[in-house]
């Protein structure tokens, strides 16, 4: 997949008043989708929804029990996320002529 549509994804994630919500409430430990439902104020589409944009960008993971699934913050995408975040904010000095000659 195009790095730029993964990158994408994750921000995507935090997009949005509900799913930042949804990840504070992940940020006590994992919850089945039923507390999540009980505590964000949306209906359960809405809220498989966020939930299937979270689990995409790799933010969060999603394991199911019987007919609930429980959802967690996941450690590797979490720490994804705070890399990319870095690398696309660092200034990079270039000393390439190419660069330099947008205003000639």
């Amino acid at each position: 997949m195009d790095k730029y549509l993964v990158n994408a994804k994750v921000f995507k994630a935090f997009c949005d008043e509900t799913r930042l919500m949804v990840l504070e409430l992940l940020q006590s430990g994992e919850k089945c989708a039923c507390v999540l439902l009980e505590k964000v104020d949306v209906g359960q589409s809405t809220l498989s929804h966020h939930m299937k944009i979270l689990v995409e960008s790799g933010i969060v993971s999603a394991r199911k029990e019987g007919k609930w699934t429980y959802y967690s913050i996941s450690e590797g995408g979490s720490q994804y996320a705070i890399t990319l975040l870095s690398q696309l904010t660092t200034v990079t000095v270039n000393s390439s002529t190419d660069e330099m000659r947008c205003c000639e």
